[in-house]
């Protein structure tokens, strides 16, 4: 019995195994890097009983059934094994201002030799650089490799800047003091010493090493810590603490040296200060887009140009590869510049498709630097600089323009390193944008959606077309409409069938001089109306206001608005009137009036209006109008004994205005001023005229 059962076991275990697939652990050979082998495992199937024969054992195993072991091959990939590049020199530090009094020891210049220094040392300190002396060491350690620096060529700078200005740098190292105190004087926001030419052009040669060793795949992205800066230095002048135009050389050099890798290059300026240097050097160059991003405030900050406007948009064959987002104060902070960066740069730059990004890196835009006075945070430095990384293979170059607290450009280049080795940005509060910025944003995209169809909503080829070039628009039967004048046709004529309202017409004789500053709006019609017995009445509401707002939804597909799900609210007088009248005893006879002005509001330039020809200004024709009803019909009412203002909207100021023009005339009938917009109770521009006729402006 027990034979059999063993027999039987054996054929049952025999079917089992026949069934099996037996997996085999196979240990690969040891990576190059040094780290513990993979295990791989493979299936073998079933091997055939041996047979016996005469005593021994054979066994045979087919072709099929031999295990091949796939030899290890290294992963294809270039950009994780690399380092990220610094250059880094001390002797940049021996361009200084010389100094003339002892207050310049306690308050030094702006653009501080430490600057360097101190970006440097907190690389060191955060352990990125491996560098106890703190002297620019070769070997810096696992995580960056120092890129050689060498000073640039004449050659080299000759492709942005003139002779003239090459031979003006060189020449400040054979200069006596006096001759660089006068020339430091002279020039606008410059200084120089007898190693300003040797720092110039370390600062100009390591921009350009750290983008050639992007190109050439010796590091994976490159930070250069170098000063003097560049981005104001235009072709034939040295300006705004900059001798050469560092960013600028490089581009055009490595444009020039790798024509077949690099034939499309973005730069990217977020320093506080436009780069008018940079967008010169560019401005009719379809091979490199520039960027801006800076304050601006109508052209008063520096550089104090309307070069950095955002309707500048290059010129030529460079026509529509120059970008300017230009900040209308200080204040900006991380919500500003995300926004920017999702609704502008990323989608610019991505549909540009560049080979090489380098970024005009200032950091005077972070939050401490009183020159700049914004609040972009370290992190927020971190999260651009990480934004960038995923564009052009991550072939990325960051070099150091302005920024003039040392404690502020310390933390920021801190984190821009971290983030070029591989570090996640630090998270950041994520701010909402200032309405400013959303306004700015807006503009720049409108402008810049002609060259880039990514800017574009709805359909790319009918959407932000001018509808003023469109074929038949200059016939006389082809109207265009502004959306506000049908609106205030409806507010018009709803006052004119329920209260009788009457027009008051704006007479502007020709044979007379106007009392009007500026062009009057091509729609006078509805534009003044007032109840009928207004010239009886002992009281006045008086209402002043902007077009009204439209609350609209925007069509996913073609951009149109949806007119049937768009709405305006009911105009405020309506409600006014009505709620006086329900209010006010039964006994009381006091007779009530009212006028109502709406002032014209044009956001896009629209033929015959606000065209370059007119001068049309709603604020100010707001103050101007207000005048002229105050000339022509208040002051001629014998019956009025009480005057009511209300301004809504940017209109409002036009009753501070008037208040402050002819406040002694308007105290004596002025009961209240309503505003129903938090503005400052302060007049935009008080226009007086003296005893000589002349106008004196105070703003």
């Amino acid at each position: 019995m027990s034979t059999e059962s063993e027999s039987k076991d054996q054929v049952s275990q025999k079917r089992e195994l026949e069934n099996d697939v037996v997996s085999v652990e196979v240990k690969e050979e040891p990576t190059p890097n040094g780290t513990e082998p993979t295990t791989k495992k493979i299936k073998l199937e079933p091997q055939e009983e041996p047979e016996e024969e005469n005593g021994s054992v054979t066994t045979t195993i087919s072709k099929e059934q031999r295990i091949v072991v796939a030899p290890p091959k290294k992963p294809q990939l270039f950009y994780i094994p690399l380092k990220t590049g610094l250059v880094y020199d001390v002797r940049m530090r021996y361009h200084a201002k010389i100094f003339t009094s002892y207050f310049e020891y306690i308050d030094p210049h702006p653009e501080d030799p430490r600057r360097i220094y101190r970006i440097y040392k907190r690389l060191v300190e955060a352990g990125l650089v491996y560098d106890s002396s703190l002297s620019g060491v070769d070997e810096i350690g696992p995580y960056m490799l120092k890129i050689p620096i060498r000073e640039a060529t004449a050659e080299e700078i000759l492709e942005v800047h003139s002779e003239e200005h090459l031979k003006f740098i060189q020449s400040t190292e054979s200069m006596g003091r006096d001759q660089l105190l006068e020339e430091t004087e002279k020039g606008d926001s410059i200084y120089v010493n007898n190693d300003s030419y040797l720092s110039a052009k370390l600062s100009c040669g390591g921009t350009i090493e750290a983008c050639k060793a992007v190109i050439e795949g010796r590091v994976k992205n490159s930070l250069a810590v170098v000063r003097p800066p560049g981005h104001h230095a235009e072709p034939d002048t040295p300006a705004g603490f900059c001798l050469f135009s560092n960013v600028a050389v490089a581009a055009k050099n490595i444009l020039k040296s790798y024509p077949d890798s690099v034939r499309k290059i973005v730069i990217i300026d977020w320093d506080i200060h436009h780069g008018n240097g940079t967008q010169k050097a560019f401005y009719n160059d379809p091979r490199v887009l520039y960027i801006s991003l800076h304050r601006y405030e109508n052209g008063k900050f520096y550089p104090g140009t309307k070069y950095g406007n955002s309707d500048q948009v290059g010129e030529g064959p460079g026509e529509g590869y120059n970008i300017n987002i230009p900040w209308r104060s200080s204040g900006m902070h991380d919500g500003d510049y995300f926004y920017a960066f999702n609704k502008v740069l990323l989608p610019v730059i991505t549909e540009f498709d560049p080979d090489l990004i380098i970024v005009s890196s200032g950091f005077d835009a972070a939050d401490g630097d009183m020159i700049g006075g914004c609040h972009v945070s370290p992190a927020g430095y971190g999260y651009m600089t990480h934004a960038l990384k995923g564009i052009a293979k991550g072939k990325l170059a960051v070099v150091l323009e302005g920024g003039y607290n040392l404690e502020s450009i310390a933390k920021s280049a801190l984190a821009v390193a971290k983030v070029l080795v591989g570090e996640p940005p630090e998270s950041t509060i994520t701010l909402r944008p200032h309405p400013e910025t959303i306004e700015v944003v807006d503009e720049v995209i409108k402008i810049q959606s002609k060259y880039f169809k990514s800017l574009r909503y709805g359909i790319p080829d009918s959407i932000f077309e001018d509808v003023y070039d469109l074929p038949g628009v200059d016939n006389p039967s082809y109207k265009l409409v502004n959306i506000a004048d049908p609106i205030r046709s409806h507010q018009a004529t709803e006052l004119f069938n329920k209260h009788s309202f009457i027009s008051l017409p704006i007479i502007n004789s020709p044979s007379e001089k106007s009392q009007f500053s500026t062009d009057l709006p091509d729609q006078l019609e509805d534009l003044i109306i007032a109840s009928p017995d207004i010239y009886d009445c002992s009281t006045i509401i008086l209402t002043i206001h902007d077009p009204s707002d439209i609350w609209a939804n925007l069509n996913p597909v073609n951009g149109v608005i949806e007119s049937h799900s768009s709405i305006i609210l009911e105009h405020p007088l309506t409600q006014m009137i009505d709620k006086i009248a329900k209010e006010k005893d039964s006994g009381n006879t006091e007779k009530f009036g009212y006028i109502d002005i709406n002032v014209p509001s044009y956001q896009l330039p629209i033929p015959g209006l606000t065209s370059n020809s007119s001068t049309y200004n709603p604020i100010i024709f707001s103050q101007e109008v207000l005048l002229y009803i105050w000339d022509n019909y208040i002051s001629y009412f014998q019956q009025l004994k009480k005057l009511v203002l209300v301004g809504f909207g940017d209109s409002y100021q036009s009753i501070v205005n008037l208040y402050m023009l002819i406040h002694v005339g308007i105290m004596v009938q002025v009961m209240a001023i309503v505003g129903m917009e938090m503005v400052p109770i302060t007049t935009i521009m008080m226009i007086q005229v003296n005893d000589q006729g002349k106008n004196s402006e105070e703003l």
